[in-house]
């Protein structure tokens, strides 16, 4: 049967080498049922309700804050070992519409611990809504997806393990859901240390969320400890600052579904 052949585009480029360094990590996942009918309570108090993905992002952003393992990566530069950060630099997936063809492009968030919920809603709306080459990271990706595969490939490979550099290009943890679309990805892969991702939540709160992590890093029994953990902060922090917030001054989750994998 004859077919036509699809020259690849510099966004399926990306996702090809971004799963080619994800496919060598020993990766494993922890999941848990959370009810988190505290925070969504608060957020039905707001006319303008903060996007899931927001409150999910300062939420792990805070976790990571306190488990310094979350800020740690396995690095091969200048031998075997684990390099801690400081602070946390998010990776967020982001589905665009790019040349007639949906894409996937990744934007990073730094120390989303340290902002608002505003402030990072601010920042979603924009990698979600500017011209994708007015984004100077999407710019940037996709220019250097037009290199030559070897240059790339090296770049990258240098890119994850110089732990200094690490976070620059890459970030410290990714974030990747379409549980606005009513899915949820059961593998979704990354060459960063974790990803977190959960799935639709119900009108009562409850969610299944699940961190997949590098064995390389750390034990499940520290996520199991850490997901427990994050269901307490998004009942309790990310809670009391949403029912802090001024009364129309977050995105509606109309406008924010949130990112995609």
């Amino acid at each position: 049967m004859r077919g036509r052949p699809i020259k690849l585009s510099a966004a399926r480029r990306l996702v090809g080498d971004l799963m080619r360094f994800s496919i060598g990590v020993p990766r494993v996942t922890v999941q848990r049922q959370m009810n988190l009918g505290a925070l969504l309570e608060a957020r039905k108090m707001q006319t303008a309700r903060p996007s899931w993905t927001v409150l999910f992002l300062k939420g792990y952003g805070l976790l990571a804050q306190e488990v310094p393992e979350f800020r740690r990566a396995y690095v091969k530069l200048p031998r075997p070992q684990l390099y801690e950060y400081p602070e946390s630099v998010a990776s967020v997936a982001h589905e665009r519409e790019y040349q007639g063809e949906r894409v996937v492009l990744l934007s990073p968030i730094k120390r989303p611990e340290q902002k608002s919920i505003t402030e990072l809603d601010a920042l979603m709306q924009e990698a979600r809504s500017r011209p994708v080459m007015e984004i100077k990271q999407f710019r940037r990706s996709l220019k250097f997806a037009r290199l030559p595969a070897p240059l790339r490939w090296l770049a990258m490979w240098f890119g994850l393990n110089l732990g200094r550099q690490r976070p620059r290009f890459f970030g410290t943890f990714q974030l990747s859901v379409y549980s606005g679309l009513g899915a949820e990805s059961l593998n979704p892969l990354t060459p960063l240390t974790t990803l977190l991702n959960y799935g639709p939540i119900s009108e009562t709160g409850t969610v299944t969320v699940r961190i997949l992590y590098d064995h390389r890093v750390m034990d499940g029994a520290n996520v199991a400890r850490a997901l427990e953990r994050f269901e307490k902060i998004l009942n309790s922090e990310i809670a009391a600052e949403v029912r802090a917030l001024p009364q129309g001054t977050a995105a509606s989750d109309a406008a924010t579904m949130g990112a995609a994998s």
